[in-house]
C-alpha cells in the first residue's frame, strides 16, 4: 500500500476532471414516489436520511446503506438528505460531499453538488452546510424523523455513528422529539417496484449460472476457495459487482455449519458440498444454494436426505400463491422435514421433542430442529436478507431454502437428562449412518400480478446435478499444482 503525499502537492498538478454521465440506477420519478410514500406515512416533520459513511481507510469498499439508496440512488458516501414536511408544503436538500481534487486522485472523482443534482433532481448542497440548516431547523416546532443506521442493539458495543450523530444533535437540541423512521422505509421496501423486480432476476440468473460453472468444475482434490474463486469471477465477468454476501462453500463437515465461509478445506471424494452463494448485481442481491456430491454421484445416504430437502422445498413452492399466508410455505416443508427424518430413524417421531435448555431451565423442543434450525426463507432486495411481507403479495421477492444438517456431534451437545440418554442411544446409530451430511437447497422467487415465479434456475433434481458433473470440466481454471500443494501442507 503506497503512503499518501501531502495534499498542497497534488492539488498543484491535478486538474478537475469531467464528470461522466452516468446514469441512475432508476428514473429519478421512481426515487421521488418513494420518498412521496415515506412522507405519507408520516404526520408533518422534518425527515433526516442519512448515508453510509466512508471507511476509516478509504482503500476499503465502502458500500451505501440500503435504506438511504432506496430514498436516493446516491451510493457515494457521507451524503444525508432533508425533507421538510408541513401544512401541505415539502422541501428537500440533498447534502453530498464537494468535489476535492487531491481527494479524487485517491478514491476517484466524486458528482460533487452539481453532479449529484443532476443524478437525482433533488436541490442539492456541500455536506458541510449540514450542520447549520438542521440547527436553523430547530426551531420549527416539527418532531423529527431519522432513516439511518441504528443496528447496535447491545449497549455495551458502542454506538453506531449514525446514532452518534443523532445524540450530538439532540444534546444541542434536547427539546426536539426525534423519532426513528427507519422500519417505515424496511416496511416499503418489502415491496419491490418492476424495474427492482427485474434487477433481482439478473442477479439470480447470474448466481445460478455461476452455480452451473461450479458443478462442472469441482472435482475431489480441489479446495473450497477455488470453487469460491471461479464463482466469484463469474459473477464480475457477467456484470455483478460483488457478491451480496461471504460465498459459502462448504464440503464434508462443514456442510453442516450454516455460514461456514473459510473456504478452506481440500474437498474428498465422498463429500457433500453445499455452495450457498448470491451475486449482487446493480446493488441488488440473489441467495441461491445447491449441495452437490464431490464425485458426481450422491450416495444412497446423501441421495435419501437430499430427496426429503428437495421435497420439503417443493412442498413449500405449491404453497407460495399470491395472497397466500408466507407461513403456509414453512408450516408445509417443516412438516415435510419431519416426516423424512422420522423415516431415517434420525428422530423418534413428527411431533417428537426432547430436553433443551432455555436460559438456565429446561424446557421441550422438536426434535427436528436438531437437523433443521433456520427458517424456511427470507426477502431480497437491497440486502440479502431484505426486508418481507406476512402475505405474498405482488412485489415480493423471497428465497425458499429447506436444510438437513446431521452434524457429527448433534448427539454429543444435549443435556444430559435420563430423556435425552434414552434418546442418544436410539438415534445413535442413524446419526453414525449419515453423520457429517449436510443439505440445503435454496431458491430465489418473486411474486408478479399474475403468479410467483421461480427465477434462480439452477439445475436442482439429483439427475439434474449428477449429468451436469459429468460433461466437460471446460471452466476449470488453470492453477499451479506446486504452488497448491505447498498451501496443503501444514
Amino acid at each position: 500500500m503506497t503512503r499518501r503525499p501531502h495534499a498542497l502537492a497534488i492539488l498543484t498538478v491535478l486538474l478537475l476532471a469531467p464528470l461522466a454521465a452516468t446514469p441512475a440506477q432508476f428514473a429519478t420519478t421512481e426515487y421521488a414516489q418513494r420518498r412521496a410514500a415515506l412522507l405519507a406515512q408520516i404526520a408533518d416533520g422534518v425527515v433526516l436520511a442519512l448515508g453510509a459513511h466512508e471507511p476509516a481507510q478509504d482503500y476499503l469498499s465502502f458500500y451505501q446503506t440500503p435504506s438511504f439508496n432506496y430514498l436516493t440512488g446516491l451510493v457515494e458516501p457521507d451524503a444525508a438528505l432533508v425533507i421538510v414536511k408541513s401544512g401541505g408544503s415539502v422541501t428537500s436538500t440533498l447534502f453530498v460531499e464537494p468535489r476535492i481534487p487531491a481527494r479524487e486522485v485517491w478514491v476517484g472523482t466524486r458528482l460533487g453538488v452539481d453532479g449529484a443534482q443532476r443524478r437525482t433532481a433533488l436541490p442539492t448542497r456541500e455536506i458541510g452546510d449540514l450542520a447549520q440548516v438542521l440547527d436553523s431547523l430547530s426551531s420549527s416546532g416539527l418532531p423529527w424523523y431519522v432513516v439511518g443506521d441504528f443496528s447496535t442493539e447491545d449497549p455495551g458495543s458502542g454506538l453506531t455513528p449514525d446514532q452518534q450523530f443523532v445524540s450530538a444533535f439532540r444534546s444541542r437540541h434536547p427539546a426536539i422529539v426525534v423519532k426513528n423512521a427507519t422500519p417505515h422505509v424496511l416496511q416499503l421496501r418489502a415491496t419491490k417496484s418492476p424495474a427492482e423486480l427485474a434487477l433481482i432476476r439478473q442477479a439470480a440468473e447470474i448466481t445460478a449460472r455461476a452455480e452451473r460453472d461450479a458443478m462442472q468444475a469441482l472435482a475431489p482434490g480441489m479446495n473450497e476457495f477455488e470453487i469460491q474463486a471461479l464463482v466469484e469471477y463469474t459473477f464480475r465477468r457477467n456484470g455483478a459487482e460483488r457478491p451480496s454476501f461471504a460465498s459459502i462453500i462448504g464440503s464434508g463437515p462443514n456442510a453442516t455449519a450454516l455460514h461456514y465461509n473459510l473456504d478452506d478445506r481440500f474437498i474428498e471424494g465422498g463429500d457433500i458440498v453445499v455452495m450457498d452463494i448470491g451475486a449482487s448485481y446493480k446493488g441488488y442481491a440473489a441467495d441461491v444454494t445447491r449441495s452437490i456430491p464431490a464425485n458426481g454421484t450422491y450416495s444412497p445416504e446423501q441421495r435419501a436426505i437430499y430427496q426429503i430437502v428437495r421435497d420439503a422445498q417443493g412442498s413449500a413452492e405449491r404453497q407460495a400463491k399470491l395472497g397466500a399466508p408466507a407461513h403456509f410455505m414453512s408450516d408445509s416443508a417443516t412438516a415435510v422435514l419431519a416426516a423424512g427424518l422420522t423415516r431415517l430413524g434420525l428422530i423418534e417421531a413428527p411431533g417428537a421433542s426432547y430436553d433443551c435448555d432455555a436460559g438456565g431451565q429446561t424446557a421441550q423442543c422438536p426434535q427436528y430442529d436438531l437437523y433443521y434450525m433456520h427458517g424456511l426463507g427470507h426477502g431480497i432486495g437491497l440486502e440479502v436478507h431484505d426486508p418481507d411481507q406476512a402475505e405474498i403479495a405482488p412485489g415480493d421477492a423471497f428465497t425458499i431454502e429447506p436444510g438437513i444438517y446431521v452434524r457429527s456431534d448433534v448427539l454429543d451437545v444435549l443435556p444430559q437428562t435420563p430423556r435425552n440418554r434414552a434418546l442418544i442411544a436410539k438415534l445413535r446409530p442413524a446419526v453414525n449412518r449419515y453423520r457429517n451430511i449436510g443439505i440445503r437447497i435454496e431458491d430465489d422467487y418473486i411474486a408478479t400480478p399474475n403468479a410467483v415465479e421461480w427465477i434462480s434456475r439452477a439445475p436442482r433434481e439429483m439427475a439434474e446435478i449428477e449429468a451436469i458433473m459429468k460433461t466437460p470440466r471446460s471452466t476449470r481454471a488453470s492453477r499451479d499444482s506446486a504452488l497448491i500443494e505447498r498451501y496443503r501442507r501444514p
